[in-house]
């Protein structure tokens, strides 16, 4: 059976409108932008106004947009979308479906992938397989979260570490000869942790109710203490995973593209990696937490500005609610 190599083609990214600062989280609950700041590195974040057409589909419409014309595709181009999200527009349809009415993608199979905050290289990885066996040509890979409508916004502990977003990558089948490509991707997950971060009610186990709504089982919990220890120790060995896996080190590395869930984080696997923090790519300062957003968003802002160029060899690495973990090892 003859294989192919798949690589990103083109990137685009979207933001609601509306940005809030620390400052103003600390006219609601009782913070304030030093312990914030110092505590996760976040100064601010967008957060999307469902009156103004912000919705989950529609941030993933303007980031779809803006990677297919710098790709050079038409939507009707596109042979799959996957779409990385824990807050869909609704529970069925899925968003792929909703996305792919919107965007015109007339030929494409569509699915929604929950993996949380590791759902874009999830779903990398999968359309990276779809290309790699020559069932499709070209995919539509899609992180987008509108989480502020399941943030408890009167709980300091949480409400300032999330922002609504969407990234997306176009990724094709590589021309021979082209050294772009992904290399591997290293998907894991722990289930016995799955109450470390978690929405309680909304699925079928508790559907929503008016005591369910008044005790807020309906918004996120988290337990930042205990995830911060398990997510250095995964993102490290993840990344580690990918490079063995290659026959690369760390000095091989132009750019790490890690989760961007905690400054405090992202700079303890650095560390534990022993590689430089100037070759971390981080927006969490102007974006906060956008979950499955978070890395394609990272990855298009340092394409975009000419931070990552072309042949830069580039790690993505992420973690998220599940738990779910992973990696992803690529020549741009």
């Amino acid at each position: 059976m003859t294989t192919y190599r798949s690589k990103i083609l083109a990137t685009g990214s979207a933001f609601p409108a509306n940005r809030v600062t620390n400052a103003d989280l600390a006219q609601r609950v009782e913070t304030n932008d030093e312990w914030i700041v110092e505590r996760t590195g976040i100064r601010a974040r967008r957060v999307a106004d469902a009156a103004k057409g912000e919705l989950n589909s529609e941030l993933a419409l303007r980031a779809s947009k803006q990677a297919l014309d710098r790709a050079g595709l038409s939507a009707t181009d596109i042979d799959f979308i996957l779409y990385a999200t824990v807050s869909p527009d609704h529970v069925m349809p899925n968003t792929a479906c909703v996305l792919q009415e919107k965007l015109g993608a007339k030929r494409a199979g569509a699915l929604d992938i929950s993996a949380a905050c590791s759902g874009f290289v999830y779903a990398l990885s999968i359309a990276d397989a779809f290309i790699k066996t020559g069932q499709y040509r070209n995919i539509l890979v899609i992180g987008a979260e509108v989480l502020s409508p399941m943030v408890n916004w009167d709980d300091r502990g949480t409400c300032i570490l999330f922002g609504d977003g969407a990234g997306v990558a176009v990724l094709s089948r590589a021309p021979e000869g082209d050294a772009s490509q992904i290399y591997s991707t290293h998907l894991y997950a722990d289930g016995w942790s799955k109450e470390l971060f978690f929405v309680p009610a909304g699925g079928t186990a508790m559907p929503v109710t008016h005591e369910v709504l008044d005790q807020k089982l309906h918004l996120m919990q988290m337990k930042g203490r205990e995830i911060y220890k398990v997510a250095v120790r995964m993102l490290a060995d993840c990344a580690t995973e990918a490079l063995t896996k290659n026959g690369f080190t760390v000095k091989d590395v132009d750019w790490l593209v890690p989760h961007q869930a905690n400054l405090r984080i992202i700079e303890a696997v650095a560390k534990r990696l022993d590689f430089p923090m100037e070759k971390v790519i981080v927006n969490i300062e102007e974006f906060a937490n956008t979950s499955a957003a978070t890395v394609p968003t990272a990855f298009d802002e340092a394409v975009t500005n000419g931070k990552i160029k072309r042949g830069d060899l580039v790690l993505f690495d992420v973690f998220g609610a599940g738990l779910t973990y992973g990696s992803a090892l690529l020549r741009y």
